[in-house]
This record gives C-alpha cells, sequence and structure tokens, in this order.
C-alpha cells in the first residue's frame, strides 16, 4: 500500500512540475522561480564536483539555469525534466573545464615563452616578477594577452575569439601592456 501512496504522490509532483513547465512554455515567469529553487541545491552539487572550484561553480549554476529558461521550449515529455536539466549542467560544466584546460596551457606556454627570453638575458628575478605580474591581471587580461603575445593573433582574430570588436581587442591590449609596463617599473615588459 504503501508504495502505491508514493507513486500517487510522485505523480502528482510530476503532474505539478508539468503544469509549472507549461506555464512557463506560455511565456509566464513566476513559476520558474520554483522549478530553480527545487533543483538549485542538486545542480550546484552537481557542478561543485566537476568544476571543484566555488566560485565558477555560482556561475556555472545561474548560466545553467539561464540556458534552461531560454531554451525550455525544447523540453518534451516524456523525457524526465531533470535529466533534461543535468545534461545542460553536464554540457555547460565540460565547456567550462576544456575553456579552463586551454588558458591553463596557453599561460604555460607564455611564461615558458617569457622564462626562455629572461634566460637569454640572465635575469632569474624576471621570472617571478613576470608570475606576480599575471596573477595581477584578470582573467579576461591574460587571455587577451596570450593570445595577442604568445600566439600571434591579430585584434581581428582576438575579437572574434572574444566576441568583441578588433579595435575593442587593440585598446584592451594597450591597456594591459601599459598596465604592465607601469607595474614593472620604469623598463617595463615587452609585450
Amino acid at each position: 500500500m504503501n508504495s502505491i501512496q508514493w507513486n500517487s504522490a510522485d505523480d502528482r509532483e510530476q503532474l505539478h512540475l508539468d503544469h509549472m513547465i507549461q506555464r512557463i512554455q506560455q511565456g509566464e515567469t513566476e513559476p520558474y522561480r520554483v522549478i530553480v529553487e527545487k533543483y538549485q541545491r542538486q545542480i550546484y552539487v552537481y557542478c561543485y564536483y566537476l568544476l571543484k572550484q566555488t566560485e565558477m561553480t555560482q556561475d556555472a549554476v545561474q548560466d545553467i539555469f539561464i540556458k534552461a529558461y531560454e531554451n525550455i521550449a525544447s523540453y518534451t515529455r516524456p523525457g524526465s525534466f531533470s535529466a533534461w536539466l543535468y545534461k545542460i549542467a553536464y554540457n555547460h560544466c565540460m565547456n567550462l573545464n576544456k575553456k579552463k584546460f586551454r588558458d591553463v596551457e596557453l599561460l604555460k606556454i607564455f611564461k615558458h615563452t617569457y622564462s626562455a627570453e629572461l634566460a637569454y638575458k640572465k635575469d632569474a628575478q624576471s621570472t617571478d616578477r613576470l608570475e606576480i605580474l599575471m596573477d595581477q591581471l584578470s582573467f579576461d587580461e591574460k587571455h587577451i594577452l596570450l593570445l595577442r603575445a604568445v600566439e600571434d593573433y591579430s585584434y581581428d582574430e582576438i575579437g572574434q575569439v572574444m566576441n568583441i570588436k578588433a579595435a575593442t581587442a587593440r585598446k584592451k591590449f594597450e591597456r594591459i601592456r601599459k598596465k604592465l609596463i607601469k607595474r614593472n617599473g620604469e623598463g617595463g615588459l615587452r609585450v
């Protein structure tokens, strides 16, 4: 008897969820708050184990719920809504991990390239200064610097990668360059 009652409560919950999804698909926004509250903790825990960084996980969860809202029209029964949501979470986290790995590799290449130049100049303290300076840059600043200085991308290519105009990429690179020169002292870094 208990299993029948449990299935009945489970069925009622599924019907309620289906009804809220239909309302959202028809343009209402308020029912989505209930869905976010219902799944937010589960998605957070799932993403945290994939990403292993609190701040990145918090941002990812927000992005996932935004993507789910934007694409809720594509959700159809009989598939489980939670499975659909987890698929969005999985794809988003995998993209973040791929991007994080690429950025770490680019940073290693940049440091290696610059370290080789510094070794040629026999200036061992400059390597430590470079690491300190790089750590003071934002993620986007590091990204632009690596694309321009290591990968030798044009401003047009940087603009395409970052979804900004070429002129904006050039201005940002010049600001980064000036920032590094100012923080490194009179001689500056050759970037």
